[in-house]
């Protein structure tokens, strides 16, 4: 910075920005408050239909968050335009009394051009005035009043460039809408941006000169700005593609890091937590170098680490393992898959054999720290990182990985392929067991990209309604388990994923077990569509299909759980739906009360009963799985169930799908809702039987008890709630429509399931 560019700014137009900032940041504030509660909430309660439930709603959340946004920019925007004023301010008060001391010591300070500036003499003693003597002063005088000026400068540059930087970078984030980055002072976003600067050296540096200290610092500051967008894109861009996927492959080298792994290789899960989550975080910005970042990312994929003589893998094994925590721009992971893939199909002759790049070799480096698996399969992470990001995992499974043509009547799209198809792997415990983790984390991507939020969350009030591929994705997946079982039999651990995919598609579910053909429309499926309302798009599914889907999701206890405590809340939920007086006459079931009760307790029963079947088999069958584990993963859910009621009316995403009748509802539906699951869930856990003494007959008397209980207590709590004339009937009702479903169950089980089933009394 110039002397005189200092020594005479005039700040009144900055000042008048600091202002307008300020006032800009009040008027936000009150405009991201408006937008969340006269926008979002009210979409959240809104009776979306047709195309609005699909875009309108979702659409408004997003825009209500934008508002939030724009005030947190403008926010750390103002925060730093009035620290850095602050300190020019300082800086050329500083600077104008050295300018003084000087004078009064005969020197002056004059600005050569540049950034540059001289110290003389303001007055030689041979040319003062006649009876004036000049001050004097000594070479120490110069050099300091030289020294105090050349700092003054010097920080008053560091505060103007730095200031620049950050808000340059601010901007950059985003190509529109706003960055949610969030700073108190310019120095805070300064510190962020030097950080990434000096961490990123630190990642550049060979993995044989990588020092225990090295390591330290590298973690304690990756962590230190987890979430920090804007450390994030710097730390990012800094280090560069390249050299992340040597970075990481390099630590993980015991010839090459040999010495660092002993010292701190149980640090390394943190480690690759810490940097997926800063990857994840920077990935989602648009400025021009994070943008090329990703481009040339997806393009080092298919190339060795390291060039020919790296580290033996290739770019996709490495970065695939720094996805495993975070949330990914969907962008980028969908170019990443569609690279992944089409490396995928020339490895392996188009699926037709075991990809043998993916399968480990001793002298390969371990890549993943955080789980068991060795990581050389890039799938097992991409596939983590789509279970949470809903949107790419929708796209990814529904794009073709074989098209129509040859052998292929159909194309083949990822998830036929992933799901049925593909030799994955091989990897085993230390113990000599099994791993399964790709398989695992396709479940749980497929669960994200049917249900629309991330794996292992329940839905909330902001999760759309489900779309059109997303009920075409949970048809194939019925589809795909009906045709044949041990694709999740086979596969256990995948029920969990499974399982809470069948709670949110209920309303679906429950309409295939009408049998009633959607297709023409007719005035019977119209009276099926009011019964069991769904928001969004509909699963189409079949009623055999449905039944071997969920008995072969009832045969693990994770999946039986989530699907047993979904329809009960369901069925609970229902019940309130359609007793309530103040329902929409457009959107009421046009049958009597009784048929209306008797309908939602057979259907809830029929799925109640068909998961029992697969419990009967678990338990009695080859599995022997213990009895008393369904009871406690049933139990398990008494943590939740609080969520379970939450979302139970109101969701487009699960269970009843109206938010206008949920609007006026809402606090019956909670009560009654409540009620009834409590007291089921009040004998759960004491409800098992001795395993030695265990015959289906049990089995099914036990299920037969409990379904009738949970239908005739939701059935009277639902009736109380509304005060309807009724409520001294419906419990009889109840029971009657319980015994109907369960008789459906049996009998469809032994005609549809009679290879998986024991014999049901």
């Amino acid at each position: 910075m110039d002397l005189d560019t200092l020594r005479f700014a005039n700040f009144t137009l900055l000042d008048d920005a600091v202002e307008d900032w300020a006032r800009m940041v009040r008027s936000l504030k009150e405009l991201a408050e408006d937008a969340e509660k006269s926008l979002h909430q009210a979409a959240v309660k809104a009776d979306w239909a047709g195309e609005n439930s699909k875009v309108t709603g979702e659409f408004i959340g997003r825009t209500a968050g934008e508002f939030q946004d724009a005030h947190t920019q403008a926010t750390t925007i103002h925060a730093i335009l009035s620290d850095t004023l602050g300190e020019l301010k300082g800086y050329q008060s500083q600077l104008a009394g050295a300018v003084e001391r000087g004078l009064k010591k005969n020197l002056t300070v004059l600005d050569t051009g540049r950034g540059t500036f001289t110290v003389t003499m303001n007055v030689h003693p041979d040319r003062a005035a006649s009876g004036h003597t000049p001050p004097e002063h000594g070479a120490h005088d110069v050099t300091a009043l030289r020294d105090e000026v050349q700092g003054i400068l010097g920080r008053a540059t560091e505060s103007d460039e730095s200031a620049r930087t950050v808000l340059t970078a601010l901007v950059d984030q985003t190509a529109y809408g706003f960055s949610d980055a969030r700073y108190r002072d310019r120095d805070e976003a300064a510190d962020a941006v030097r950080d990434a600067d000096e961490l990123a050296a630190l990642a550049g540096k060979k993995p044989e000169d990588l020092t225990p200290a090295d390591f330290d610092k590298l973690d304690a500051g990756l962590k230190k700005h987890l979430g920090d967008s804007l450390f994030a894109e710097r730390f990012a861009t800094d280090l560069g593609p390249g050299k992340t996927l040597e970075f990481w492959a390099g630590l993980n080298d015991p010839h090459r890091a040999a010495a660092l792994g002993q010292a701190r290789v149980g640090q390394y899960a943190d480690l690759q937590r810490d940097l997926s989550l800063t990857l994840a975080t920077a990935s989602h910005s648009d400025s021009a170098a994070m943008t090329e970042w990703k481009g040339r990312m997806v393009a080092l994929g298919d190339q060795p680490v390291g060039g020919q003589t790296g580290y033996g893998v290739m770019g996709f094994q490495v970065m695939s393992n720094l996805m495993r925590a975070g949330d990914y721009d969907d962008d980028f992971l969908r170019s990443y898959g569609t690279a992944l893939m089409a490396t995928e199909r020339r490895l392996t002759g188009d699926g037709e054999h075991r990809n043998l790049a993916w399968q480990h070799m001793g002298m390969q480096p371990w890549l993943d720290r955080m789980g068991d698996d060795s990581g050389s399969d890039p799938l097992n992470g991409y596939l983590k990182a789509l279970s949470a990001s809903p949107d790419a995992a929708t796209d990814f499974l529904d794009a073709e990985y074989l098209p129509k043509g040859g052998d292929h009547k159909e194309a083949v799209s990822n998830f036929d392929y992933l799901f049925e198809d593909r030799q994955w792997p091989q990897e085993s415990t230390l113990g000599g067991g099994g791993l399964h983790t790709g398989e695992n984390n396709l479940a749980m991507a497929i669960e994200a990209a049917t249900t629309g939020h991330p794996a292992g969350e329940l839905p909330t009030a902001d999760t759309p309604a489900h779309n059109d591929r997303q009920a075409r994705l949970m048809a194939a997946v019925v589809g795909s388990v009906s045709e044949d079982p041990e694709r999740l039999t086979g596969r256990g651990f995948m029920s969990d994923s499974l399982g809470q995919m069948a709670s949110e598609y209920l309303p679906d579910i429950n309409r295939a077990i009408s049998d009633v053909d959607p297709e023409p429309p007719s005035d019977r499926w119209r009276e099926i569509e009011r019964l069991f309302p769904v928001t969004g798009a509909s699963a189409r599914l079949g009623h055999a299909d449905v039944s071997r889907f969920l008995i072969s999701v009832g045969q693990n206890p994770e999946g039986y759980a989530a699907v047993e405590v979904g329809q009960k809340a369901y069925m609970a939920n229902l019940m309130d739906y359609h007793m309530n007086p103040h329902l929409p006459e457009d959107q009421r079931y046009h049958a009597s009360m009784e048929d209306t009760v008797k309908q939602i307790s057979r259907h809830s029963a029929e799925i109640g009963g068909t998961l029992g079947i697969g419990r009967q088999e678990a338990v009695l069958g080859d599995a022997k799985q213990q009895d008393d584990d369904y009871d406690h993963a049933v139990s398990q859910w008494q943590n939740v169930a609080g969520g379970v009621i939450g979302t139970g009316v109101g969701v487009g995403t699960s269970f009843i799908a109206s938010p206008a009748v949920g609007a006026v509802a809402g606090g019956a539906a909670g009560t009654a809702t409540s009620v009834a699951l409590g007291e089921w869930f009040k004998d759960v856990e004491g409800s098992h039987l001795d395993d030695s003494g265990l015959k289906a007959g049990q089995l099914w008397e036990r299920s037969r008890k409990t379904n009738m209980l949970m239908a005739q207590q939701a059935a009277i709590e639902a009736a109380k709630a509304h005060h309807l004339p009724d409520a001294d009937r419906v419990g009889g009702w109840a029971m009657d429509g319980t015994q109907d479903g369960l008789d459906s169950a049996a009998a469809n089980g032994r005609h549809m399931a009679d290879d998986l089933t024991t014999e049901i009394p």
